[in-house]
């Protein structure tokens, strides 16, 4: 079978049928609430708990941890429709644990997965993951929180900053420095919120995601118990690279769906605003302006699937999925932009959807490494 006929089969009837049960979900339970929501600057925890139980956070971690199993672009289906509520921002806090249990996964003892994972994948604790910081954004080589090993305890010190759900958080797998300067001192800590010195700033307010709970988390003494070491000392960095490739890809998918919701948008509204007389749609320069958004949406979603297929297949795509994801946000900064543009006014108007995703989009191209940061990874290949 060549590979045009495989690219065409991404997707098959378990995941239909799973798109149709989660799209369902966001429409009855989610949708509805969602405007309150984004103005508290929070969703309930309780989405947590029946997330859980309907089995849409569990997706793509094994079974025997309590997870749902499955293949990337089950997980996929999932990042699509949770986006499907209107907020970036929603969708984002609910799956803070797709990129806080990974390094667990991949490098944790049983005991840590028993600990750390299965009741996360239950919707009992909220798990986060600690990288950023305030004085570094993406230069993860040079974090300076430090964690200095005292006896059977590492005492932690330092902060991060930009954590998706860190307000509410229980356990935030933290990268933290344990040897020398560079990339060969880090490693990863899984830090407990109720551990003491451990404290959270007020919910940051930010331009977009607004339902996401985002917070500056501090670290003054704080022991962590040496067996909350992930792996091996030092190793982290090497974790995170490892991590960064599926969030990038969870990005370069959410980018496209707030395209294509900002296209659908465009779609209903040209056919009932009038101007001069005429519907919107009757004026070629907005027929063609749609018919660029279908096309850069389309080629951009191909993309991200193809890249997503290899990784499903278990080929590294360090290159490509940086590229689908800069490519992604662009296509999105686009659409969002002309979405806006073709809504004129009312554009500019909080209540109108493509208000939001023109937001929220702004985001995506700066979280899990910025434009900058995955063209100088892109450089390295060429």
């Amino acid at each position: 079978m060549s590979d045009a006929v495989k690219a065409q089969e991404y997707f098959g009837k378990e995941h239909d049928m799973f798109r149709k049960a989660i799209r369902d979900f966001v429409k009855k339970e989610i949708v509805p609430n969602i405007d309150e929501w984004e103005e508290q600057g929070a969703f309930p925890v309780e989405l947590y708990k029946k997330a859980a139980e309907l089995g849409y956070i569990g997706l793509g971690f094994p079974e025997e941890l309590g997870g749902q199993g499955g293949d990337v672009f089950l997980t996929i289906v999932a990042a699509e429709e949770l986006m499907r509520s209107g907020s970036g921002g929603f969708s984002a806090s609910l799956g803070s644990l797709g990129i806080a249990l990974p390094p667990i996964v991949g490098h944790g003892t049983p005991e840590q997965k028993a600990k750390f994972i299965t009741p996360v994948l239950k919707g009992d604790r909220i798990a986060a993951l600690g990288v950023t910081e305030p004085s570094g954004g993406s230069d993860v080589a040079n974090l300076k929180t430090t964690a200095v090993r005292d006896g059977d305890h590492y005492v932690v010190n330092g902060s991060k900053t930009f954590i998706t759900s860190g307000t509410r958080a229980h356990q935030l797998t933290t990268a933290v420095r344990t040897g020398g300067d560079g990339h060969k001192g880090i490693s990863f800590l899984v830090i407990e919120s109720d551990t003491p010195g451990y404290s959270t700033s007020p919910p940051m307010k930010k331009m977009g995601w607004w339902a996401s709970d985002t917070a500056e988390i501090y670290f003054d003494n704080c022991r962590v118990p040496v067996e909350n070491l992930i792996g091996e000392e030092n190793k982290g960095f090497y974790y995170i690279m490892e991590n960064f490739q599926n969030e990038r890809l969870s990005l370069a998918v959410m980018a496209n769906v707030t395209a294509q919701m900002a296209f659908e948008e465009c779609v209903k509204y040209v056919k009932q605003r009038e101007a001069f007389g005429k519907t919107l749609n009757a004026y070629q320069v907005t027929r063609h302006k749609l018919v660029d958004m279908a096309t850069l949406i389309e080629a951009s979603t191909e993309f991200t699937y193809r890249v997503a297929a290899k990784m499903n297949g278990g080929i590294p795509q360090i290159k490509e999925v940086s590229m689908a994801k800069n490519f992604a946000c662009q296509i999105a900064d686009k659409v969002t932009f002309d979405a806006v543009q073709i809504f004129g006014g009312y554009g500019y108007m909080r209540g109108h959807l493509v208000e939001r995703l023109y937001r929220d989009n702004r985001i995506l191209s700066i979280g899990g490494g910025t434009t900058e940061i995955m063209k100088e990874i892109i450089s390295n290949f060429i």
